[in-house]
């Protein structure tokens, strides 16, 4: 036998057993006549002590040419440690080996295999199968298992079928851009990998399958950043004969199991926020409710008087900072410099301090007076000690700017947040938005997203872009987790909607075709939810990236350095 036990398993009960262990060498401490090793495997470390006298010379002595990652088995038997270790499982255990072989020796690692290493992250991903020996990559890996798992059993209790879908599909033009994949039997054509199962998913519903899911890998040739790769994994869902609240609740449902099973967590109450509503409060659709500090407009209140830097902006808003009229001016300054460099369209910050003797200082102090200052302070409920700092310009371009200093102010002041977490279902998005440089309109979730059903009538008007949709996303702590929609489930909806999109009654039967048929023969009404699986694995852990909890993941310019892919394809022989 290889082994008898992991590098994890070994008690103090199990002491005097002989045992057999296998795994990498963590680290050696040599003191001449007395030596320790620490043997890791992925389970845990088990401390090894040679002494002589006690341990054979020819083992005593192969001490010296053993290094760090060398692989070794360990026969030897359990024996009471004299100085215990309370902060590993294994600390008051240790093996007095009889012999130790090396399986394989190891050349040094370019940095160390430990929790806290002082590797790099672009050293660590040239050499990621090393830096998966990690303790704590390791556990991201188990945690994403587990969580895989938990999933599976929730959504098979709940009558799901796991099926499959092709990863070898047809380009459409909607949506990221596809990698393509040539087709050496049919040349001049191509294959894409999908950027997700829609359409297979909704066809699996006109199949009479009312409940699918799949753990599917899907592909999007975009801009990378933290929480985004090339490749992604989604927890792809479709259900039949059911209304968006029923999917809002069989999955918040499973995000609570999920937070239970894996973390202990019970989760708050799931708020439901309508998509301008998040906009109107938060100049975003996936808004951080950990912390308050909602927008105020005070457009009116600040124009009503002759202000050189507000007058003839659109829209003024603000944000209450509570207790923090004593920020300084370099504090301030910083703000402002914060704004500058990054949204230089916008105006501000302006400041209102509403100091603690109920007077008021600002930085436009000569334009208003003391009354106009109350009045601003009454609209954001603000009380002596608090801070406003207002931003103007265009609608969105200032929503944008104050998301983005209310997230400052919030790292800057380092104000703890109300709850570990804050889930959210923001829902009623605009069906369709308006593309300038195409000229023509876009769909903001996907072309097969129904219309709100009072909103239908809209579509034949000249303001389509006022319809809103029936799609839902799944926020929790400002990160998109998930989102999905109520589909279109007749064929006459579904060529007006390619109609409004632009798409020429030939393009669309070119591109869909065999979806509009297959919309003909009896679909029953059916939405769905795609959730990452990346990114929920990075909630459940903490982690910085979703990097951290794929096993090969690509670094921030799409590229594998380890395998340094994308390469040239090599010639055939």
């Amino acid at each position: 036998m290889a082994r008898t036990h992991h590098c994890g398993a070994l008690r103090l009960t199990d002491k005097g057993k002989q045992v057999t262990l296998c795994g990498w060498v963590q680290e050696i401490r040599d003191k001449g006549h007395l030596c320790w090793i620490d043997l890791r495997d992925r389970y845990g470390i088990t401390q090894i002590i040679l002494e002589q006298g006690h341990t054979p010379a020819e083992t005593l002595q192969r001490i010296h040419s053993l290094g760090r990652e060398y692989v070794l088995q360990v026969k030897g038997t359990v024996i009471e440690r004299s100085a215990k270790n309370p902060k590993i499982p294994t600390g008051e255990i240790e093996i007095r080996p009889d012999s130790i072989d090396c399986l394989n020796p190891a050349k040094t690692p370019p940095f160390l295999i430990t929790d806290a290493t002082d590797g790099k992250e672009p050293l660590r991903m040239r050499y990621r199968y090393l830096d998966l020996r990690r303790k704590p990559l390791q556990q991201n890996l188990l945690l994403r298992h587990q969580a895989t798992q938990a999933i599976r059993t929730f959504l098979n209790g709940k009558q799901f079928i796991e099926i499959e879908t092709p990863i070898l599909t047809k380009s459409t033009p909607e949506g990221a851009r596809d990698f393509i994949v040539p087709s050496r039997l049919q040349k001049g054509n191509y294959y894409a990998l999908p950027q997700s199962p829609q359409l297979f998913k909704q066809l699996l519903m006109i199949s009479g399958f009312d409940r699918y899911y799949q753990i599917a890998r899907c592909f999007r040739d975009e801009d990378l950043r933290a929480d985004r790769q090339p490749e992604f994994t989604q927890i792809d869902c479709e259900l039949s004969f059911v209304e968006q609240e029923q999917i809002q609740a069989i999955f918040e449902q499973m995000i609570r199991y999920l937070f239970a099973e894996i973390k202990g967590e019970k989760l708050p109450p799931f708020p439901t926020m309508d998509y301008w509503e998040a906009m109107e409060k938060y100049g975003t659709d996936r808004p951080d409710l950990r912390w308050e500090m909602p927008f105020v407009t005070l457009s009116n209140l600040v124009k009503s008087k002759p202000n050189p830097l507000f007058q003839h902006l659109p829209l003024i808003i603000a944000i209450k900072v509570t207790q923090g009229a004593t920020k300084t001016r370099k504090q301030l300054d910083q703000l402002s410099t914060f704004i500058k460099e990054n949204h230089p369209t916008v105006k501000g910050p302006v400041y209102l301090r509403y100091l603690a003797d109920g007077s008021y200082k600002s930085s436009v102090d000569k334009y208003y007076t003391t009354t106009d200052f109350a009045s601003w302070s009454k609209a954001a409920k603000a009380v002596p000690g608090d801070l406003l700092l207002l931003l103007g310009g265009e609608v969105q371009a200032v929503r944008t700017a104050l998301a983005a200093l209310r997230k400052e102010v919030i790292q800057q002041d380092k104000i703890p947040p109300n709850s570990d977490y804050a889930p959210l279902w923001v829902v009623n998005f605009p069906l369709l938005g308006w593309d300038e440089e195409h000229g023509r309109y876009v769909a903001e979730h996907h072309p097969f997203t129904a219309p709100h059903p009072a909103d239908v009538p809209l579509l034949d008007t000249t303001a389509p872009q006022n319809v809103r949709s029936q799609a839902y996303d799944l926020v929790i702590n400002g990160v998109e987790i998930g989102g999905g929609s109520i589909r279109i489930h007749t064929q006459a909806l579904q060529e007006k909607i390619f109609n409004l999109l632009g798409f020429t009654k030939e393009q669309a039967q070119r591109q869909f075709g065999f979806f509009l048929d297959a919309l003909a023969y009896g679909t029953p009404p059916h939405g769905g939810i795609a959730l990452g699986l990346d990114r929920l694995c990075q909630m459940l852990g903490g982690g910085d990236s979703i990097r951290e909890y794929i096993a090969f993941p690509k670094n921030n310019h799409g590229r594998d350095t380890m395998l340094e892919a994308p390469a040239p394809l090599f010639k055939e022989r």
